[in-house]
């Protein structure tokens, strides 16, 4: 059984999904995420790999959840050895002039106002030793991406502030480039790309993780 424990919010599908997989049996994997089913494939997925996991069915965008799962973190294990943050929201692609109020307002909300929730609720239980990987996307500017890439850009910009801050002190805070990778998400954006010349989000997980030294 190991001692070392992971929390991978947005772990029910795509890269989350593949990089919580790719931990296994390294770490123990709190997986968080809205989809069950995606949550039980993956805890399918541990477990042949003879890992554990915990599974937390939940919002990132509930404030009151997140303390709740950090506070049972805490009473449970005392501390993370790593975070990894997938979970976003990617708004349709529109022009700017014709954003849908809704979809601007939960594109700020899960990509933005939780990263301000979750980040001074998570510090907390990552050490000196421990890893917080955070995952950029470089649309921000370029046309019908208004609402995604201004909300991630706003996101990667919280965490680089984090990312120097604890320079000195820990936890090392990484932002990593996936490559295009044949997610639904992607699909969304891309419907008529080719999509078996992309590599697959677990190649990408243990492309990405490898360069930390993390599998």
């Amino acid at each position: 059984m190991t001692d070392k424990i992971a929390l991978v919010t947005g772990a029910s599908r795509g890269l989350g999904y593949a990089c919580a997989a790719a931990l296994a049996p390294e770490y123990h994997v709190v997986a968080v995420g809205r989809t069950v089913g995606g949550l039980e494939d993956l805890d399918d997925a541990i477990k042949a790999k003879s890992g554990q996991a915990t599974l937390a069915p939940m919002d990132i965008n509930d404030p009151n959840a997140m303390a709740q799962l950090c506070r049972s973190i805490h009473d449970r294990w005392g501390k993370l050895d790593l975070w990894i943050h997938t979970a976003v929201h990617a708004a349709p692609l529109t022009p700017a002039s014709h954003m849908d109020q809704k979809d601007w307002a939960k594109s700020v909300a899960t990509n933005v106002t939780a990263m301000g929730t979750l980040v001074p609720y998570v510090s907390p239980l990552l050490g000196a030793g421990s890893q917080a990987v955070f995952f950029d996307d470089q649309v921000s500017g370029q046309k019908f991406f208004g609402a995604y890439g201004a909300t991630k850009a706003a996101q990667i910009a919280l965490v680089r502030s984090w990312q120097a801050e604890e320079t000195t002190t820990g936890p090392k805070v990484s932002i990593l480039t996936p490559n295009p990778m044949p997610t639904g998400t992607r699909a969304r954006f891309f419907p008529g790309e080719d999509r078996e010349a992309l590599p697959t989000p677990t190649q990408e997980a243990a492309r990405l993780l490898g360069s930390l030294g993390l599998v």
